[in-house]
């Protein structure tokens, strides 16, 4: 034993210093013969097992008194296995019955202990390997301005896979990973892709549902994949585990940690309706469309990188399942189309010209398509479309672009009768309405 000064003190070393502080338990003896060391070794290690004895008395009082103390105070003391052990999902086949089978792929969930006992889950592998064969990346190929040229374009994002049909697979991710696309592939958790098709989307709500053709997938990947799980964004509470997968970056998924920073986020002063979900795990570009999930493994908000944009840092936000799931349904349940051959296809008769996110916030025009012109005896025309309205949705299809309109017409044949929602100048503000489009024959003009 030695005292606070220890051995770093500088007169540790003089007979003086090794005087005074010498150990109470250490008797003083001056210098002795050899013979007498043995004796004095002896005695050391009788003192040395006293004091050790007499510690260990006290330990075992001093413990059994913290016990009983804790008894009574109501704490219980236990140890926590993190749920690294959970069993792995099975895998079920999507050709041999419904693919909502797959939900039926085992409890793998991490639980939390209650109580008054406290437990930090750091490991989150159970999670990931349950929900991991659910998330895909989705590749968006496009053709962009470039000053007076349109060239190629390539952007990647992420997808939840959350049920299907009898022909297709289907898939919600957000509105703004699939906009104005030439062509979407899909790749899933083994490896493997598929060209999809977007089935429906929600400008509004940044949402949107691919549709992949089950002839297009193996029956290999079949058995890889898994359906998500959905969970209920009202029940979260601010400080809870949060997991968020997707593909960030591009580079392929990837899983991310951290907590519900806070809930009903509101971003703008101006924004109505629900907020988002603020976690501080990391949500970077890729990650869009990828799955913010609870410690269960449910998913309870769909990611964006668009979401408060390069302005924040050290804060990812998602969109929460409990808003956007009466969203999803209604885009699931609509009719994948086709494209249609030029000699069948639909025109309108307009000349119209994008209006930005940014422009319409600027000039406070709508965002959309803007009407420059209505050609004579066209569809428009008939229906009663004017200069100056702004086409804002086509056929429940949200239009951001006058690409993304001219796009959307190649899936539909003249002689179809749609639904246009267009915002009109009445004044100093804009009436929103609604008019019956019956798409004419291309001859016309």
């Amino acid at each position: 034993m030695y005292d606070d000064y220890g051995y770093t003190h500088p007169d540790y070393s003089s007979s003086e210093y090794r005087y005074q502080y010498r150990s109470a338990a250490e008797p003083v003896v001056p210098e002795v013969k050899k013979e007498k060391k043995k004796g004095r070794l002896g005695g050391k290690l009788a003192a040395a097992a006293a004091m050790g004895l007499l510690f260990g008395a006290f330990g075992f009082a001093g413990f059994t008194a913290a016990g009983q103390g804790a008894k009574l105070l109501g704490i219980e003391t236990k140890t926590t296995t993190a749920a690294s052990t959970a069993a792995a999902p099975a895998r079920s086949s999507y050709r041999s019955s419904a693919i909502n089978s797959l939900n039926d792929s085992g409890d793998s969930s991490v639980k939390l202990t209650t109580g008054n006992t406290i437990a930090v889950v750091t490991d989150v592998t159970a999670v990931v390997d349950k929900v991991m064969p659910s998330i895909v990346s989705i590749t968006n190929e496009s053709t962009v301005n470039y000053y007076y040229y349109r060239v190629p374009s390539e952007s990647r994002g992420s997808g939840i896979i959350i049920g299907s049909n009898d022909d297709e697979l289907l898939i919600v991710t957000n509105c703004h990973v699939v906009a104005n696309n030439d062509a979407l592939t899909v790749g899933f958790t083994d490896g493997s892709s598929a060209k999809a098709v977007v089935k429906g989307s929600d400008a509004d709500m940044d949402l949107a549902v691919v549709a992949v053709n089950l002839d297009d997938i193996s029956d290999e990947t079949m058995e890889a994949i898994t359906i998500a799980t959905i969970g209920d964004s009202e029940s979260l509470k601010v400080g809870e585990p949060a997991i968020a997968i997707g593909n960030a970056l591009g580079y392929g998924q990837s899983v991310t940690t951290g907590v519900i920073s806070a809930l009903d986020r509101h971003l703008d002063e101006n924004d109505e309706g629900d907020g988002f979900i603020q976690t501080d795990a990391a949500i970077n570009p890729g990650n869009s469309g990828g799955a913010l999930l609870n410690i269960n493994g449910e998913v309870v908000g769909i990611n964006s990188s668009k979401i408060g944009g390069s302005a924040v840092e050290g804060m990812g936000y998602a969109i929460p399942i409990s808003a956007a799931k009466p969203i999803i349904e209604q885009l699931m349940s609509r009719t994948t189309r086709t494209l249609v051959s030029e000699a069948d296809r639909g025109y309108l008769g307009i000349t119209g010209a994008t209006v930005t996110a940014q422009e319409a916030a600027y000039y406070g025009y709508p965002e959309g398509v803007y009407v420059v012109n209505v050609n004579d005896g066209s569809a428009a025309a008939d229906a009663g479309l004017q200069e100056g309205d702004c086409i804002v949705s086509f056929d429940g299809e949200s239009i951001t672009s006058m690409e993304g309109l001219q796009r959307t017409l190649m899936y539909y044949s003249e002689g179809e009768t749609v639904e246009m929602e267009i915002e009109r100048p009445i004044g100093n503000s804009y009436s929103h309405m609604v008019l019956q489009i019956t798409l004419s024959d291309k001859s016309v003009f």
